[in-house]
């Protein structure tokens, strides 16, 4: 299922590209009569981009697991700056899905009688729900089924772009001396102070035209070997085209002189000026803004293949329910997928559709997890030795991109925080603060069990003759465990004060997972089965020492309760007369988050196993 540099550049490059459909658009109506400044924003856009894709390849060359930011921060800055930076992310991906389905319809809308108008935000529901089921089918599938809209985007937009600046060729003087002229009058009624601000004002509040850069570092993982080659060549195929795209567009606008439409985007009102009177120029014009909708559509993907993988690496660190760090049977988070879609449709909800008010909060949260990201990698260079060949350009680098991440952050923050801005500020602020909670109490639970069990430690010597092999005619305990800990040794310790004398042999059974803690890489299988062969190697010595005839199984999987059943049966074709016995965690008061943050794996095998008509047995490890 890994991506070759291609399809990610559709996946997650399409991020970045269709930023271009509403980023250069609100950065150009900030500038309101002062268009002449046009020309230097798109030089200052084109070498953003560059700037922090050329950061992002050092982010990939650091880190080739993947994660991105919530990975950089946590590695570079501490564990709470990378669950800010984590929680930023997650919030960002929803909104990724949220505003690239609501610009799309803006866009599709766009050449659409007004009575069909009404069906628009309706429309938005529709299409988040199609890319949920698309991507419960698998990643691969869904950009394969997309990558045709990307090309055609391309295409149209590099013929509208390079064909609108031709085709004004005669009228590069007249604009020229327009600009010229618009700044001498910009320096005698703004002064310098004022045109900067008000070019700054307009570069932060364009800050949506660089979203989606950081697709790539996050969902590393789904590249295929070698990531970090492939990763860069997708960087720069998504790089180069945003740059030229972002920075052609807002030089259009000022050559053709657009200015808004009533019921049309920006670029829609510039396919029309760009177009008319030309043969066939109006199916041209609708067919380029068209793409630019489906590819928006696309750009939404991106949401849902790194969104559930930001999610997925969080909660393998325990900040979030465990339970969604767990791998489908396709290597896709599943549950991680739906939480993106109904997010994203309670985000369309709140902002009716609105793209001006989504982007200002995209753009927050996006450049959050930008400057932390930058300023995790500008430590790490400073902390290199003097005499490291990369030391120098790395300070540099970094220091220019946390300055311009910073700004832009810092800017949109105060400009529009009473436009919505406290919003996600509130937001995020909610999800870290959850967050905290929840590692709070895994941490809490982790140190109970720990001292409940801590006098198991305390085991008889070992016999001074072994037990016989299992004999599969006798009766035998079959015991579910995780790896070596007291809530494994306490269910071994009950099966037999429960059942004293009635099983001759135990068999210790585990599901060694393979979820996105554990999935870094092509050797991942192999570690985990090392670690798992010795963790039942202790057990096997355990029930030695209390004269119990042992063996242990095992298996590798991604969906636990799946790989539990067939092993299970398995087992019991083996051995005569079983019976399983598994741990679970019980509180006292037991509440509905429990219930979420604490898996029901035991509960969902045994009714599996019933069915098969098997018992199984569920030991409680009670927690206070």
């Amino acid at each position: 299922m890994a991506l070759v540099p291609l399809l990610a550049w559709v996946g997650l490059g399409a991020d970045g590209l269709s930023s271009s459909a509403y980023g250069p658009e609100e950065a150009f109506r900030t500038l309101g009569d002062h268009t002449y400044l046009a020309v230097a924003l798109a030089a200052m856009t084109a070498t953003t981009v560059f700037l922090i894709a050329l950061g992002y390849n050092r982010i990939i060359a650091a880190f080739p697991q993947g994660g991105g930011g919530y990975v950089v921060g946590t590695a570079l800055l501490g564990r709470h700056s990378g669950v800010v930076s984590g929680c930023a992310l997650l919030v960002d991906y929803v909104l990724t899905i949220t505003i690239s389905i609501a610009a799309s319809t803006d866009a599709l809308f766009s050449y659409v009688p007004d009575s069909v108008r009404v069906y628009q935000l309706a429309t938005d529901f529709w299409l988040i729900a199609l890319l949920v089921v698309l991507n419960l089918r698998g990643i691969r599938e869904s950009v394969s089924v997309l990558t045709p809209i990307f090309v055609v985007f391309a295409v149209t937009h590099l013929i509208a772009i390079i064909g609108g600046i031709l085709g004004h060729a005669d009228q590069l003087d007249d604009t020229a001396v327009r600009v010229s002229n618009g700044f001498q009058d910009g320096m005698r009624t703004l002064g310098v102070g004022g045109m900067l601000l008000l070019f700054m004002h307009a570069y932060s509040l364009g800050g949506g035209t660089y979203t989606g850069i950081e697709a790539v570092s996050n969902g590393l993982q789904m590249l295929r070997e070698p990531r970090v080659r492939n990763g860069k060549r997708t960087m720069l195929l998504m790089a180069s085209s945003l740059a030229f795209t972002a920075a052609g567009l807002l030089v259009l606008y000022l050559l053709w002189q657009v200015s808004p439409v009533e019921g049309k985007t920006l670029n829609a009102a510039l396919m029309d000026r760009l177009t008319a009177g030309i043969p066939g120029g109006a199916t041209f014009s609708f067919i380029t803004i068209l793409s630019q909708g489906a590819l928006l559509i696309v750009a939404a993907q991106a949401g849902f293949a790194d969104g559930p993988r930001v999610l997925a690496n969080m909660a393998a660190d325990s900040w979030l329910p465990r339970r969604f760090a767990a791998l489908s049977e396709r290597l896709t988070t599943q549950n991680g997928i739906v939480l993106m879609g109904v997010t994203a449709v309670a985000a369309l909800l709140y902002t009716s559709g609105n793209v001006s008010k989504l982007v200002v909060l995209y753009s927050i949260n996006v450049f959050i997890t930008f400057t932390l990201s930058m300023l995790g990698m500008l430590l790490a260079a400073i902390r290199r030795p003097h005499g490291h060949p990369q030391r120098r350009r790395d300070i540099a680098l970094f220091s220019v991109n946390f300055t311009l991440c910073a700004t832009i952050l810092i800017v949109t923050t105060v400009e529009k925080f009473f436009e919505g801005g406290w919003v996600t500020l509130l937001v995020t602020g909610g999800l870290v603060a959850l967050c905290f909670w929840i590692r709070r109490h895994y941490d809490d639970v982790s140190a109970t069990l720990k001292n409940l069990y801590s006098q198991l430690e305390k085991l008889p010597p070992a016999p001074a003759v072994e037990p016989p092999p299992p004999d599969p005619r006798q009766a035998t305990a079959v015991v579910l465990v995780g790896g070596y800990s007291g809530l494994g040794i306490h269910t071994f310790g009950n099966v037999f004060r429960a059942f004293p004398g009635m099983y001759k042999n135990v068999v210790f059974m585990t599901i060694a997972v393979l979820d996105s803690g554990e999935f870094k890489g092509d050797d991942s299988v192999a570690r985990l089965r090392e670690r798992t062969e010795k963790s039942l190697e202790r057990y096997l010595e355990l029930a030695k020492r209390f004269g119990v005839s042992a063996t242990s199984r095992y298996a590798i999987a991604t969906d636990v309760v799946e790989a539990g059943e067939t092993l299970c049966l398995q087992i019991a074709k083996d051995f005569q007369r079983v019976t399983f016995f598994a741990g679970k965690i019980i509180f006292k008061r037991e509440t509905w988050y429990q219930r979420l943050l604490h898996n029901e794996t035991a509960l969902a095998l045994q009714k599996r196993l019933y069915w098969h008509g098997h018992v199984m047995v569920v030991l409680p490890a009670r927690v206070t």
